[in-house]
């Protein structure tokens, strides 16, 4: 069921949504908590499909925030509120509401969302596109325990992993790191197969995908060994190869896919890693709504720390080319504080098991 409310309020909305739970004849609030999504118009469409798919997972009240662009001085003056209020088999297992802002309110989005959240109920606020340096400062990302950005949409994502660092605060999460946890449960897995002392780290994908930094500091951050960082045509990730003692550990995967696990001294195993969904990143998003502590460590490591290498012929050490250092770590300016931001990439290495 859809209704369409013209130069409206948030008292309004809310009468909407009460009589169209009455009309479907579902009285009753079953929501579990509320997500607040600010995007575009272009963006808004495949935003809210997700966050529609993953509301079978976890029923919400789903508030889509557009700020429309004036197009004159008049109209910037003008404030109005339009909103589109849809429950029932329109909204997935929760209820949303999609509100285009005009005028001065786009200035004031905060004073609309605040009386349509759902009492005493979680707020997640995420930002598919053109998120703020500093979530947790935003007006919107005020109002919210868990703040999602995603850098992977960003022009220049990896310079955006260092604003992100700074500007941490509990609460704050990627959809670039959660792309990775499955990568990172299948490496955890495969250590725990082996006595072994990590030495060094090479970790393969696309050139421009924060994915791949953010699981290279990582794996320095948890292992404090040298880690490597190649780069391939992709899709994203491609390979994670592990130097230890007690031979080479890689976990391949070139068609976005299908992954093969090698270990040495055991047969090589074909593994699930395919590349996942949006509506599946947030659902495991807002299954946790705790602060994430690795994802923090991991962040706060630095981009600036990792080698950097084109895949081709090695330099001489030292030497400085377009990709960065290769043979020694790149100089440090991270906002890292505590054992991480001193460590070197030749810090001592530590079993595996140690962590």
């Amino acid at each position: 069921m859809k209704t369409d409310l013209t130069d409206t309020t948030a008292s309004k909305i809310n009468k909407a949504l009460v009589q169209a739970r009455r009309a479907i004849g579902t009285p009753a609030v079953g929501m579990v908590l509320t997500l607040v999504i600010v995007t575009d118009e272009e963006n808004a469409y495949d935003a809210l499909k997700a966050a529609g798919d993953a509301s079978r997972e976890h029923p919400s009240r789903t508030l889509v925030v557009i700020k429309r662009v004036s197009r004159s001085p008049r109209d910037r003056t003008q404030s109005r509120l339009d909103a589109e209020v849809r429950v029932g088999a329109d909204a997935g297992t929760g209820e949303t509401v999609v509100l285009r802002l005009y005028g001065e309110v786009v200035d004031h989005a905060q004073s609309v969302v605040l009386p349509l959240l759902l009492p005493d109920a979680p707020v997640v606020v995420w930002w598919p596109v053109n998120a703020p340096l500093d979530p947790a400062n935003d007006p919107l990302g005020a109002l919210a325990q868990r703040r999602v950005t995603d850098t992977y949409a960003c022009e220049q994502p990896v310079k955006e992993l260092a604003a992100r660092a700074d500007a941490y605060t509990p609460g704050d999460t990627d959809l670039s790191w959660t792309r990775i946890t499955p990568w990172r449960s299948m490496l955890a897995a495969a250590l725990d197969q082996v006595a072994c002392q990590v030495q060094g780290v090479e970790v393969e994908g696309e050139e421009f995908n924060p994915s791949c930094e953010l699981l290279a500091m990582w794996l320095a951050d948890r292992l404090d060994v040298p880690v490597r960082r190649t780069r391939s045509a992709g899709p994203g990730l491609t390979a994670v190869r592990m130097d230890t003692d007690c031979g080479p550990i890689v976990l391949d995967r070139a068609d976005g896919s299908l992954a093969t696990l090698a270990i040495q001294g055991q047969p090589k195993r074909a593994v699930a890693l395919k590349r996942r969904e949006t509506s599946e990143l947030i659902a495991e998003e807002l299954r946790r709504l705790d602060p994430d502590d690795t994802y923090a460590s991991a962040l706060r490591y630095g981009v600036e720390r990792l080698k950097q290498g084109d895949g081709g012929d090695a330099p001489a050490k030292g030497e400085r080319r377009a990709g960065g250092w290769e043979g020694v770590a790149a100089p440090v300016e991270s906002a890292a504080k505590g054992p991480a931001a001193e460590a070197t990439a030749e810090a001592p290495v530590k079993r595996a098991a140690a962590k």
